[in-house]
């Protein structure tokens, strides 16, 4: 049997936690603002990302306080 293959990251959805991220830019591309850009993101919360979902997915809001996830 062939091995699974690992779902591509949900760019809606946050990889830490899978909820609903907000983001602007995944709703629309041609968005010019989103809740991150003014968003004080924990380090912690940003180093916990998987690989294969940085630059794909964002972290929500509650994830990006370094408290959730």
């Amino acid at each position: 049997m062939p091995p699974e293959r690992a779902q591509p990251p949900d760019p809606a959805r946050c990889p830490l936690c899978g909820a609903a991220n907000a983001c602007a830019m995944a709703a629309d591309p041609s968005a010019s603002r989103c809740w991150c850009f003014e968003a004080a993101i924990a380090p912690e919360a940003l180093e916990r990302v998987p690989a294969a979902a940085r630059g794909v997915a964002c972290i929500c809001p509650r994830c990006a306080t370094g408290r959730e996830g």
